[in-house]
C-alpha cells in the first residue's frame, strides 16, 4: 500500500517562505526550492503580489520581492500575521528599513534651508 504525500504548508506559503528568505530568487530557483515547475512558482507569485503578501519590482533583468508580513493569514482559522507564520518557518526580519527610518528622521530634524 502506497502512502500519500502531504504537507501542513500549502505551495502558496511554501513559496512565500523561499521569496522571504531569499529575494532576488528567480521563479526557477523559487520552484527547484519548493518542488514545483518554473510555470506553477511563476502561477504562485502571481496569486501572492495579487492578494497583496508580495510585492514585485524590476531590478535589471530580475526581479526583487518584497514580502508584506503584516498581511494576516487567509482562512479564519486563526488572527495572525503571515510574517508569524514566516518567522516558524525561519524568516530573520531584515533591519535594514527601521535603519533606513531612523536616518531619514535624523534628516528632517534640525535641519534647515540657507535663506536667499
Amino acid at each position: 500500500m502506497k502512502m500519500s504525500v502531504w504537507g501542513f504548508i500549502t505551495n502558496h506559503g511554501l513559496v512565500l517562505a523561499v521569496i522571504a528568505k531569499h529575494p532576488r530568487s528567480t521563479a526557477r530557483e523559487i520552484g527547484d526550492a519548493v518542488g514545483i515547475t518554473e510555470r506553477a512558482a511563476h502561477k504562485l507569485i502571481k496569486d501572492l503580489e495579487g492578494e497583496g503578501y508580495i510585492t514585485k519590482a524590476k531590478v535589471g533583468r530580475q526581479n526583487r520581492y518584497g514580502i508584506h508580513p503584516e498581511m494576516p493569514l487567509k482562512g479564519d482559522a486563526s488572527d495572525a500575521a503571515v510574517g508569524e507564520l514566516l518567522v516558524v518557518l525561519g524568516w530573520k526580519r531584515r533591519k535594514r528599513r527601521a535603519k533606513a527610518a531612523v536616518a531619514q528622521q535624523g534628516k528632517g530634524q534640525g535641519e534647515t534651508k540657507p535663506s536667499k
